[in-house]
């Protein structure tokens, strides 16, 4: 990849954080990423960085105006809250300072390997939860297929600083033919619970199947 810009964009690009400012004088950019993402950022060899118009001197020679742009990550480093990054062809620090406000993309196929009792969160967007229902007092830990009922699923994944939380659109299905709607609010509004995502509640996550366990009550 020579130039920037010079490659489409992938259909799996994941938003990890926004060009916040340029960092010195030599082109490099400051990014803050979105909530636990900086490992990625870090570790993937090529940047998407995405604007309302080109930033100077890149995407003149096809004539026309492109919205995103490939940067293959020449040297990237944490700083404090924030990731600093020198990108290949941006080389001083008009072409950083006009990228502030950026988003920063990367491809999901470029994400590290999760570690087997991890995972990212945006596979965890789009998974369908299952529970046991409302507060009883045999709800188990560990609730077995059966007596689960479908929850709704995950719109959210939401960092409350102590652990991440799923935010669950709850979803009616009237019957297992029938295909579940959303549970809606006087004001049409949806309607969602939070989830804590650690083990204790959510034993069993399945990424490939898009299905999530968990033994939280419906009616906490």
């Amino acid at each position: 990849m020579a130039d920037a810009g010079a490659n489409k964009a992938p259909d799996d690009l994941v938003e990890l954080g926004r060009v916040v400012s340029a960092y010195g004088v030599k082109g490099w950019i400051k990014v803050q990423p979105h909530s636990a993402q900086a490992e990625v950022l870090r570790a993937a060899p090529v940047w998407w960085l995405c604007s309302s118009a080109p930033p100077p001197s890149i995407g003149k020679s096809s004539g026309r105006a492109s919205t995103i742009h490939a940067y293959p990550v020449k040297q990237v480093r944490p700083q404090g809250a924030t990731v600093v990054a020198c990108l290949s062809g941006v080389d001083d620090r008009d072409i950083a300072e006009a990228m502030r406000g950026f988003t920063v993309h990367v491809s999901r196929k470029d994400f590290p390997a999760a570690k087997s009792d991890e995972f990212y969160w945006i596979d965890l967007v789009g998974c369908m939860v299952f529970g046991p229902g409302m507060i009883s007092d045999d709800v188990a830990d560990s609730p077995s297929d059966s007596s689960l009922i479908l929850y709704g699923q995950v719109s959210e994944v939401v960092d409350n600083g102590a652990h991440a939380l799923l935010r669950v659109n709850l979803l009616k299905q009237p019957d297992q033919d029938a295909a579940a709607t959303e549970v809606l609010d006087a004001k049409g509004r949806p309607v969602d619970i939070l989830i804590p995502f650690v083990s204790a509640h959510v034993p069993n996550v399945d990424i490939a199947a898009r299905r999530i366990e968990t033994n939280w009550p419906l009616d906490y």
